[in-house]
């Protein structure tokens, strides 16, 4: 298994055990996560590109590789994933782009 799933199923274990403790709180939490990620205004593409920028400029390796793997299943492609992470640079700088490198690591992983 390639880093980056494992990454995904790390966190998606440590989500499951929060439900088990924080029950109410982690479904909250995961009805909001999925209903901000409906189409809605913007499509679901759209919105997983957005967020996919963020997860970039908040340095979030988990984030990074979720979100790449979401904006695959939405139909984006690597050009637009790879502009939607030219444009977190410009909003995160020189750290940011230290970031994409995690982009390329899953779109090798998750997508080809």
């Amino acid at each position: 298994m390639g880093e980056m799933l494992e990454s995904i199923e790390k966190v998606q274990a440590m989500m499951k055990e929060l439900s088990r403790t924080n029950k109410d709180t982690m479904r909250h939490f995961q009805q909001f996560m999925g209903s901000v990620l409906e189409p809605d205004a913007l499509d679901t593409k759209t919105k997983e590109l957005i967020a996919l920028g963020t997860a970039i400029t908040a340095r979030c390796k988990y984030c990074i590789a979720i979100h790449v793997k979401k904006c695959l299943e939405a139909g984006a492609s690597r050009e637009e994933i790879l502009e939607a992470a030219t444009v977190s640079i410009l909003m995160g700088g020189g750290p940011a782009m230290t970031y994409v490198a995690e982009v390329k690591d899953a779109l090798e992983e998750l997508g080809e």
